[in-house]
């Protein structure tokens, strides 16, 4: 039987690459993104399988309407893949109240939004995936990144609480952490800090480590999600890219070693 998916980011980057995936293994998708206008070709290739649907997931009463109208397209939602990011690049001094606050709006929020909305549907019908998509950088602030790893990382911590209250009725949650895919985030998908002087050598230093590197293309990291929501018990995590793997596990080393290394001062109070 065909799968209903709901992706939102879903017009370019991953969100597309998941969504041309499913349609090619005969899975019906409903694509949501702000601007649903790249859609177009897909649509046509797949007239009875595609539903574009607007939508600014920032705004939580059109994320409900949205979702009971994608409802009623399919009849039923199997896999809900929360996709919609984007980037605020710069120092944590440097951004503005505002910024933050739209970041936070995108990253973090409209994920909750999506997944208050959807699970009352998964809940009745007694099974579905959600794929909470964040980042392999959650584990830590990173310069210039920080407040993009922040509002992941925040997702992170939602999704864990989300997985064990809606385990209960079926429903199985993993948080897909994603390496670096040249999904077009680092352009149009950012806003950037106005930059200060005091913070250039930080900046030059960064710039230089990155490189310009754009990363794999995303559709080459839809063949391990397309895996993952065919396993009957699908893992709470999954680190998707193999450089960025390593990275985590290097990370996951640090921290207990650092841990370890201030045992003594921890110890020394109960609690």
């Amino acid at each position: 039987m065909s799968r209903v998916w709901f992706i939102t980011g879903a017009s370019r980057g991953l969100g597309r690459a998941f969504a041309e995936a499913a349609l090619q293994a005969g899975d019906r998708v409903v694509g949501v993104a702000r601007n649903v206008e790249p859609l177009v070709e897909l649509a046509q290739r797949y007239p009875e399988d595609l539903v574009r649907l607007p939508l600014d997931v920032t705004d939580r009463d059109a994320v409900i309407a949205v979702v009971d109208q994608a409802h009623e397209a399919f009849g039923r939602f199997d896999i809900v893949v929360n996709n919609a990011g984007a980037m605020l690049l710069g120092m944590v001094e440097e951004a503005g109240e505002e910024q933050i606050r739209a970041h936070f709006d995108v990253n973090l929020f409209g994920a909750v939004w999506v997944t208050q909305a959807v699970l009352p549907y998964l809940r009745a019908q007694g099974s579905g995936r959600i794929l909470q998509v964040t980042t392999m950088g959650t584990g830590g602030g990173f310069p210039m990144v920080g407040l993009y790893a922040a509002g992941k990382s925040a997702l992170d911590s939602v999704s864990e609480a989300v997985a064990m209250e809606a385990e209960q009725f079926g429903v199985q949650l993993t948080i897909v952490q994603m390496g670096g895919y040249d999904t077009g985030l680092f352009t149009v998908g950012t806003t950037a800090t106005t930059p200060a002087p005091q913070y250039q050598r930080l900046r030059d230093e960064l710039i230089a480590m990155w490189g310009d590197e754009a990363g794999p293309a995303p559709a080459t990291a839809a063949p391990v999600i397309m895996e993952l929501v065919d396993l009957p018990d699908p893992p709470r995590r999954l680190v998707v890219g193999s450089d960025s793997f390593d990275l985590v596990q290097q990370d996951l080393r640090d921290r207990a070693a650092q841990y370890r290394a201030w045992e003594h001062l921890s110890r020394r109070v109960p609690g």
